[in-house]
């Protein structure tokens, strides 16, 4: 059993109608359904929402919107793993072999090569959680500060690693906010995604991108004109 669910509330602050604007000609949501539908692993593509137009825009794209979700978990303060521990209980996902993956709305970087990888990667090994992370473009350990309160005065965040090395240090990774694979009794028992029991598959820094104001949406956008026009977007790198 395989359930996709992207989670995709109304009301969003910092860019209003994020979920639903158009991104490089189509609606953001629409590139996220179209990963997952073209993936071929997911008995069914769900959108979980609190919004009618967002819940039309995404069947339109051809995801199924089986119910409108809940008011208590539609606030800003509404954690991500609670909204998919819903969709599994209200799609009768709560099995013991089902796999369940909470896909973002506004990830238009998704590959459905990336959803394959990681769906056999939790097949087959015993991973609570698999999803995509990429490289930081500059080592961590090496990261600056400004001390508050100090005039702008900059200090090493770890000090003893100034005389380190570059090639000699343990390199560091982020989560790409893109999908996250997951068991289905992992969600329901609301485990931690990043702890130690899960995988991460890396993908390239390119394809890579926050869409958090209106500056990241503009770079986005740029960046995935970009892609399509070389190709390098319909491959896994």
């Amino acid at each position: 059993m395989t359930l996709a669910v992207i989670p995709a509330r109304g009301g969003s602050k910092r860019i209003p109608g994020k979920n639903i604007r158009h991104f490089c000609g189509k609606p953001i949501i629409a590139y996220s359904i179209e990963a997952a539908l073209n993936s071929g692993v997911f008995e069914q593509v769900v959108v979980s929402t609190d919004d009618a137009a967002i819940a039309d825009v995404a069947r339109a794209a051809g995801a199924s919107v089986p119910f409108m979700r809940p008011a208590h978990l539609s606030d800003d303060h509404t954690a991500t793993v609670p909204v998919i521990k819903h969709a599994i209980e209200t799609l009768g996902y709560d099995k013991p072999d089902a796999i369940v993956c909470c896909i973002y709305a506004t990830a238009p970087f998704m590959a459905s090569d990336d959803l394959r990888a990681a769906f056999q990667t939790l097949k087959e090994q015993p991973w609570d959680y698999v999803f995509p992370i990429t490289s930081f473009a500059y080592p961590v350990q090496r990261a600056l500060m400004r001390p508050a309160g100090e005039g702008g005065r900059i200090d090493m965040m770890d000090r003893q690693q100034y005389a380190v090395r570059s090639q000699d240090l343990v390199p560091a990774f982020h989560d790409v906010g893109q999908f996250y694979f997951g068991r289905a009794d992992a969600w329901l028992n609301e485990k931690p995604i990043f702890l130690s029991n899960s995988y991460g598959l890396e993908i390239p820094r390119f394809r890579v991108q926050d869409i958090d104001d209106e500056d990241d949406w503009i770079r986005a956008e740029l960046i995935h004109q970009a892609l399509f026009q070389s190709g390098y977007v319909n491959r896994r790198v």
